[in-house]
């Protein structure tokens, strides 16, 4: 089946699924563009699908999705599309059914000393995405959401959740250029409550933060500024980018997704959680095993960009594309 057929198909399926569930609810769907209408946005029923001409882009998963009633989860990016729109991530895969596309998630959530809930395995756990705005830039189109984090293990005295965090997000979808596209997520948190504190997994390993749950292809390799490195079970030192390079999807040619980090996240220069013979996400580690006190005042900033392309980059461009996003 050729490349363009793939794609007709895929977007025929999305909208057939879109108007069934106008069909049934009588809800209509809000959509715009950037201003050069190169990309298009449309409010779906489980948050915004971004799409280029007749390429989806990406997902943005702003309500409540579980499976079977486990595993509650929102405000993620599932399906993340390749230049070709092949599915390029997973949702509750059945090895770690709390992996989801692209999501940032702690093991550990704490006022004072005490545990109030896990975002990371999606257990007693919620995300409440109070608004969420597209707006179309000259190139781009950003979906900005304010989201609240709460927890049935810290109630009032109405036994209802209290606020967490006040997490602001924005997810920046820009044009293609040629065969690679940037994607950027900068996330910002503010502790709703005082003495809070999130940490990554209690243990040698410290993962937790931005995280990208991919289609794992039999040929992974790990790109980095000091060239491929081979996972291993600990953190690793493997620079400002990781580019994860193989055959994603139905690409029969070797394509990838780079993970940059930007010099003013938190916690920077951060150690990397990668896996490739075991299937699981691959993650810039913030802020580790030992949890760090979210302030009241300020928010803590994280950004990332993923560069989504399908011929392989270089260290060199790699390299260049970093200088590039770190001075923006």
């Amino acid at each position: 089946m050729g490349e363009k057929m793939s794609r007709l198909i895929v977007t025929a399926c999305l909208l057939i699924g879109m108007l069934s569930f106008v069909a049934k609810t009588g809800w209509t769907q809000q959509q715009g563009q950037s201003l050069d209408r190169s990309l298009n946005w449309l409010e779906n029923a489980e948050g915004v699908l971004v799409s280029e001409k007749q390429t989806p882009v990406l997902q943005y998963q702003a309500n409540p999705k579980s499976r079977k009633g486990s595993h509650r989860r929102a405000n993620y990016v599932h399906p993340l599309y390749g230049m070709n729109g092949q599915v390029l991530t997973q949702d509750f895969p059945s090895d770690h059914l709390h992996h989801r596309g692209v999501f940032w998630a702690w093991h550990q959530l704490y006022v004072h000393e005490t545990a109030v809930g896990d975002g990371w395995m999606a257990d007693s756990f919620d995300w409440d995405v109070r608004s969420t705005a597209m707006v179309g830039k000259a190139e781009s189109i950003q979906i900005k959401n304010e989201v609240i984090w709460s927890s049935s293990k810290l109630t009032n005295s109405d036994a209802q959740p209290m606020p967490l965090v006040k997490e602001l997000n924005v997810i920046e979808v820009h044009r293609a250029a040629g065969e690679l596209r940037n994607i950027d997520f900068e996330i910002k948190l503010l502790a709703l409550q005082p003495k809070l504190s999130i940490g990554g997994s209690d243990d040698a390993k410290g993962y937790g933060g931005f995280s990208v749950r991919v289609k794992q292809p039999p040929d992974l390799k790990f790109l980095t500024s000091r060239g491929f490195v081979k996972a291993t079970k600990l953190p690793m030192v493997c620079g400002d980018w990781v580019d994860l390079v193989g055959q994603f999807g139905d690409s029969e040619t070797t394509c990838g997704i780079a993970i940059l980090v930007h010099p003013e996240t938190a916690g920077y220069p951060q150690n990397w959680i990668l896996r490739d013979k075991v299937k699981s996400m691959q993650n810039p580690v913030y802020p580790g095993r030992s949890p760090v006190e979210l302030s009241t005042k300020d928010f803590t900033s994280l950004r990332y960009r993923l560069i989504v392309h399908k011929k392989q980059l270089t260290e060199t461009e790699l390299d260049r594309a970093h200088r590039k996003y770190a001075s923006e």
